[in-house]
């Protein structure tokens, strides 16, 4: 049994335990990114390809053809989340992006359009992939002008129906200025997989232009998220037995995370310089999008405008947070360019002075001025002013400061597929055999 095992392509060794369980490793080859994608990782977003499929046939949270809100749904409920409160969503993402000013946007991981639907309008064109065809499908049917649909994943920004479409739309041989991915990275395998999107996308876009990486999941924040949601379904729990089901909660998750300094280490060295931005969700009503999830601005290439960092004057929040919020602002702000941080999130944590970002967007209405996360801290907001003194080149971009900066699903999806692959694979090579217990180790994907 060991030696039909080892032969298969997607075994790298084999170990029989006295009891007779196989230790198996995978190959590489079969976990691989790069040069072409390994079968377990086509398998893993495959898996979702189909999800995504039903869930668009279904329907269900569809409102209108602009307002599609099919598998939003609030994790403790189950529920779909509201419809105001993926109003608001939307439109800060809108937001987001309009203010990098681009012209030529090519969004990967599209949906069912509902960014597709508000920005199409305020640009020279839009190209937008999703690997459902049930959704490229409608959208392509709404011949909404200058636009076109393709259905492709994430990692095909490069790939020759992208070129064609964006050709017809953007004009021969013009780029995008902003490559768009929103909402789409928790369905990613690991944080190699999410490298090798963004260097594509990077290579992809214009010079001068920007990558945003926009509702990402904080791995730091995950055990906050999974204790909030188990509180909450058992408040009489003791802290310990929380702690065991968050820490099960985590390492079943079947989504990726990661910290802002987890998406610096994989597009440093990218042969054109990249500065990074991380903002903070912005909405009004406090769920899971707006508490754990965040942005990230990645401007690439040449630097038109902006602020050097030595231009920019650092002021804390712990000198102004005594005067009332409007007045605090004003105060801190008054002199350009300036980062004021160290603000307490009053989402995540109770401390004096703990402010909602919600609370500072509304605050900062008509300034020029940005709501963002700390690259290191998620617990803690900072303001920029004017915006675009937000950025920082990513290689400075600091590590977190607690939690893991990557949570991977690739390695329990594995975990779980693999030994089924094998099964399959002795039952046809010895049949009648009885099968033997089969575990992976060393999954360090």
């Amino acid at each position: 049994m060991a030696k039909l095992v080892t032969d298969h392509p997607w075994v790298s060794r084999v170990h029989r335990e006295p009891d007779g369980t196989l230790l198996v490793t995978p190959a590489a080859s079969a976990t691989a990114v790069t040069p072409a994608l390994g079968p377990l990782v086509r398998e893993y977003l495959d898996q979702w390809t189909e999800v995504y499929e039903w869930v668009y046939e279904a329907g269900e949270g569809r409102h209108t053809d602009d307002l599609d809100l099919s598998g939003w749904r609030s994790s403790d409920t189950g529920e779909l989340l509201p419809r105001a409160h993926m109003r608001d969503w939307v439109d800060r993402t809108v937001d987001l992006v309009l203010a990098q000013q681009p012209r030529r946007v090519l969004e990967l991981g599209c949906g069912t359009g509902l960014l597709a639907h508000r920005l199409h309008p305020r640009l020279d064109g839009y190209v937008g992939t999703d690997v459902a065809q049930v959704a490229v499908d409608r959208l392509a049917s709404a011949a909404l002008p200058r636009t076109a649909f393709v259905r492709a994943a994430a990692h095909e920004a490069g790939s020759s129906q992208v070129h064609r479409a964006a050709d017809l739309v953007f004009g021969q041989g013009t780029r995008p200025d902003c490559v768009l991915l929103n909402s789409v990275t928790q369905c990613f395998p690991s944080l190699a997989y999410l490298a090798e999107v963004l260097r594509e996308a990077i290579a992809t876009v214009e010079d001068g232009g920007t990558v945003i990486v926009g509702d990402n999941r904080h791995s730091a924040l995950l055990d906050e998220h999974f204790g909030r949601l188990e509180r909450q379904r058992d408040p009489d729990a003791d802290a310990p037995t929380v702690g065991e089901r968050v820490a099960a909660a985590v390492a079943a998750d079947e989504e990726l995370s990661f910290a802002p300094a987890a998406v610096a280490g994989a597009v440093a060295g990218q042969g054109r310089p990249v500065r990074m931005s991380v903002h903070a969700r912005t909405m009004a009503d406090a769920t899971e999008l707006t508490r754990y999830r965040y942005d990230i601005v990645l401007r690439v290439g040449r630097a038109d405008g902006g602020q050097r960092p030595d231009e920019i004057r650092r002021e804390p929040w712990e000198a102004h947070s005594g005067a009332g919020l409007a007045i605090a602002l004003r105060t801190a702000l008054a002199d350009p360019p300036v980062l004021l941080h160290g603000v307490p999130n009053a989402l995540l944590v109770d401390a004096v002075g703990a402010v909602t970002p919600y609370a500072l967007r509304r605050a900062l209405t008509g300034t020029d001025a940005a709501v963002l996360l700390d690259p290191a801290d998620p617990r803690l907001l900072s303001v920029a002013a004017p915006a675009d003194a937000a950025g920082t080149a990513v290689e400075e971009v600091a590590a977190p400061a607690f939690g893991p900066a990557v949570h991977e699903p690739l390695p329990a999806f594995v975990s779980r597929r693999l030994p089924e692959v094998l099964r399959d694979h002795l039952r046809r090579a010895a049949p009648g055999t009885a099968l033997p217990r089969i575990t992976v180790v060393e999954n360090t994907l």
